[in-house]
Order: C-alpha cells, then structure tokens, then sequence
C-alpha cells in the first residue's frame, strides 16, 4: 500500500512539473483558457494580429466590454488551419492579419447596445457612411449572438512582406469613410481590399462589382486561401470567415494578457 502511495504521489508531482503537458487541454488549462482554446501567437506567432475591439480604432470607437488585451484567442482548431494558411501564403510574400478572434459574449451585447442608443457620431460614420446605426442590426451587420463567441471565426485580411510600420491611430483625425481611397482612410498596413475593416456599406460585400480589378483579385485569393483549409466566407464582409460544423457554444471569458 505505501509502494503505491509513493508512486502515485511521484506521478501527481510529474504531472505539476510538465504542466500537465500530456492532457487534452493543458495548455489552455495553463493559460487560464476554457479546453480547447489556444492564443494564437503560440501556434504561430508570424501572423500579424491588429486587435481593433481591444483599442479605440473601431466603429464603437472605444475598448469593448471584454476586451482586456489585444490579443487573438481561437479553438485550436481554427488555431492550425490558420497556420497552415500562413504557410501557403509566406512563398508568395504575404501573411494574415487578424483584427478580430474570439469574442466574448459580452462584447456582442455592448455592440447590440450601442447600436440601439440612438447616438450617430462623425467617427461611427466612418464604418457605415450611409446608413443610420440603428439599420445595423436589421441589415444583418451586427447580431445579438456571434460566431466569434465560439471561437470559431475569425476577421482578417492579407498583408504584403515584408510589413510596412503603420502610423499611430487618431480619434480626433478627419480620415475618410471605409469606402474612400486607401490613403484617406484610417492607417493600415493591409493590401487594398477595396475597402476598410468593419466597413458597413455594399461595397464590402465580398461580390461587390463596385471595386477595381486588383481589389477583386486580393478578395479572390484571400477566399481561395482560407477556403482550401476548410474556412467559409460570410457574403457581407469580405475579412470575415469561420469553420462550419463545429463548436457552437458561445463563450464569455475575459480576453487577458498572454
């Protein structure tokens, strides 16, 4: 009895020493994430995150609920396809760029509740220039539950290498709408997609017609990209993508520092 005392009180010490490392599950445990969910930096840390709900360079215009670093968290599924996308595309000089990962629940609702508050700000207008913030909604631009609460989808776009510095985001600046020319809207360093992130407006819808030649073909290779490796486009926004037929449950931890 004391042999097997001894032994198992070893194997319990192992355990605390590895971090559990040979469980399902571990390092999420270890990171003080829920089973299954993975930062991604520690999948791939060459893919460039640019965490918009974490800082004031939204169409909300300030950090969301929930939001408590700008970090991208994912089920580590979505975590691998994402890395072997990144693989395909570094021959061809290019990397992701997320803005937007798992999204706590939270967050979904302070969206909802600011979409219904009545307030039509300048800098609002920047996202959705023709259309009133309430219209959000309805149109099916902003919901009251997200597949980024899963951890299931992710918002993103290309980037050419190597990256260029991006010049610091100003609240107080007079930049152009979503649907202006590159060089009018708010500093990205992201390949010209025909539009902005987040931008409300038809001609973000994956189709549109109403962009130019190479635009179309940014859109097209990001779809072909994130399609060989599982991913579905949603047909209003050209950055927005996720994995269908997987976890559905919707999350509402906090996103904390790595």
């Amino acid at each position: 009895m004391f042999g097997m005392t001894y032994r198992l009180a070893r194997w319990l010490v192992v355990l605390v020493v590895t971090g559990l490392s040979g469980f399902p599950g571990a390092a999420a445990m270890a990171q003080g994430l829920p089973g299954g969910f993975v930062y991604l930096r520690d999948l791939d840390p060459t893919i460039v995150q640019d965490m918009r709900y974490a800082t004031a360079n939204n169409f909300v215009g300030r950090v969301l609920d929930g939001y408590e670093a700008g970090e991208c968290i994912v089920t580590r599924t979505v975590g691998l396809a994402l890395k072997q996308v990144q693989q395909d595309l570094k021959p061809r000089g290019l990397s992701l760029k997320v803005y937007d990962c798992y999204r706590p629940q939270r967050a979904v609702d302070d969206m909802y509740a600011w979409a219904q508050d009545g307030n039509e700000t300048p800098a609002q207008h920047r996202y959705n220039p023709k259309m009133r913030k309430a219209d959000l909604f309805r149109l099916g631009y902003i919901a009251r539950r997200s597949g980024h609460s899963t951890g299931n989808a992710v918002d993103l776009t290309l980037v050419q290498l190597p990256s260029k510095p991006v010049a610091r985001f100003d609240p107080r600046a007079d930049y152009g709408d979503c649907t202006a020319e590159a060089s009018r809207r708010a500093p990205d360093n992201s390949v010209d997609m025909g539009t902005g992130y987040d931008c409300s407006d038809e001609r973000a819808h994956t189709a549109s017609s109403a962009i130019t030649a190479q635009q179309r073909r940014w859109r097209d290779m990001l779809v072909a990209a994130m399609a060989r490796h599982g991913f579905i486009n949603y047909r209003l926004e050209w950055w927005h993508f996720s994995q269908p037929g997987t976890r559905r449950e919707a999350y509402d931890f906090l996103i904390k520092p790595r």
